[in-house]
């Protein structure tokens, strides 16, 4: 058995919660590869590190004086290392950091030393290898992750070492230019590194224990969910829900490496499972609901529509002139909705409503704003009859108005558009017809 385990910043933002991490490593000799994070907040009002080096480094670039910032930034890993008791010492390290924050380095190598010092601190508590991610994580000239490259350079690596702590977060360009992923990344370094080594699990450990049906923001202590695959996580990350970076499904799926989100808090409990896909059947009709506010949607109607050929393409064509994605487009025989995020279109609204006019000439164009989408996922809604009688059946019954539904051809889920004032009185609504009532 072989275990890549990623910790995140509120696993590793205090040397009590790194004595947890340890026991956690120590309990199974499967847990061979460790990808830290920077530390996170120790209490509410405190400041993640990552933050914390960031603000110093822009205080570093408007050259003003920013050895006070760094300072304290030095101060929260030799808290850490003390608390531990390790003989440790980053002061060659913050030498290197503050001459390279005087050079303008850039923002990426500032953000990516909150994983970097903590990885070095992480191998020194375990007795594990340090390898710095900027030697196996590589980045292409447009900056994108370059997978084949780290994935042959990293086994190799990796093939030589037995326990090992790789930093998440930042890999480096070909010239050597340190390199971030985006916020959270850490998450997609353990899958890059779980599909190096061909791993039988990837565990994500964090500050909750796995994935709930739904924001607990909304519903009070909502079901967890125990297993859910690949595709229904990326619909509901897409949609908000936030445990795990998206972009961590994908190293993984390739290999068919199940991800496991655990609790560094209450390592007892068994967590979600994310799998490739499953014939464990779903507690519940659906496995997830999640949503967005802020949408516009804009409604155009035109007789004869259908037969028009490209007329789909012309409208999308103005969208894409302008700048501005879109979400969804129900359609009818006659009209077809385009739903987009309100921000991006409000600026723009005007030319695109004009460029609509050129290209198609409707016989009715309207707006519609403050607007919510909400996702209803579950592998189970393929093979239950009624899913959407259901939904239609509880918004109705707490009297909130439809105002868009679409399914997707996978039947994996239902999207339905809801007024913004209405949003959470709707996720309650769904969850209780298809959750509570079942309990």
């Amino acid at each position: 058995m072989k275990k890549v385990v990623k910790f995140g910043g509120s696993s590793l933002a205090s040397a009590r919660q790194f004595k947890k991490v340890e026991s956690i490593i120590r309990a199974e000799k499967s847990r061979r590869y460790v990808v830290p994070s920077a530390p996170g907040k120790r209490f509410d009002n405190d400041i993640k590190v990552t933050d914390m080096l960031y603000d110093c480094y822009e205080t570093a670039v408007m050259g003003q004086d920013f050895d006070k910032k760094l300072e304290k930034i030095k101060e929260r890993y030799n808290e850490i290392i003390e608390g531990l008791d390790l003989t440790l010492s980053l002061d060659e390290d913050f030498k290197q950091i503050h001459d390279f924050f005087e050079k303008g380095v850039g923002k990426d190598y500032a953000g990516s030393r909150g994983e970097y010092l903590n990885g070095k601190i992480m191998a020194a508590y375990l007795g594990f290898d340090f390898i710095d991610a900027a030697e196996v994580i590589f980045f292409n000239d447009k900056e994108e992750f370059d997978a084949e490259k780290t994935n042959k350079i990293l086994s190799a690596r990796l093939e030589k070492v037995e326990y090992a702590v790789i930093p998440g977060f930042y890999g480096a360009m070909a010239n050597g230019r340190i390199k971030t992923f985006s916020r959270g990344g850490s998450d997609i370094t353990g899958s890059i590194v779980a599909r190096a080594v061909k791993a039988d699990l990837y565990e994500n450990w964090t500050d909750v224990s796995g994935f709930l049906v739904t924001d607990p923001r909304i519903v009070k202590d909502p079901e967890p969910i125990e297993t859910i695959t690949y595709r229904e996580l990326r619909e509901l990350a897409y949609m908000g829900a936030s445990v795990l970076h998206d972009e961590a499904i994908f190293p993984v799926r390739s290999e068919g490496i199940p991800i496991n989100i655990r609790n560094t808090n209450d390592p007892s409990a068994p967590g979600t499972m994310i799998v490739e896909s499953t014939c464990k059947k779903s507690k519940y009709t659906i496995t997830g609901i999640a949503g967005k506010k802020g949408f516009a949607t804009i409604n155009i109607e035109k007789d004869r529509m259908n037969t028009e050929v490209g007329f789909g393409r012309k409208v999308l064509s103005v969208f894409e002139t302008n700048g501005i994605s879109f979400e969804h487009i129900p359609s009818g025989i006659d009209t077809m909705s385009v739903f987009v995020h309100q921000s991006e279109f409000e600026e723009k609204e005007q030319k695109v409503l004009a460029g609509i006019h050129r290209v198609v000439d409707p016989d009715v164009l309207n707006v519609e704003s403050d607007l919510a989408l909400i996702a209803v996922v579950g592998r189970g809604m393929r093979s239950t009859r009624g899913t959407a009688g259901r939904i239609f059946s509880a918004l109705a019954h707490a009297d909130i108005n439809i105002r868009m539904i679409d399914q997707g051809s996978s039947e994996l889920n239902i999207i339905i558009g809801v007024s913004n004032d209405d949003f959470e009185k709707a996720i309650r609504a769904i969850y209780d017809i298809f959750v509570t009532l079942r309990l």
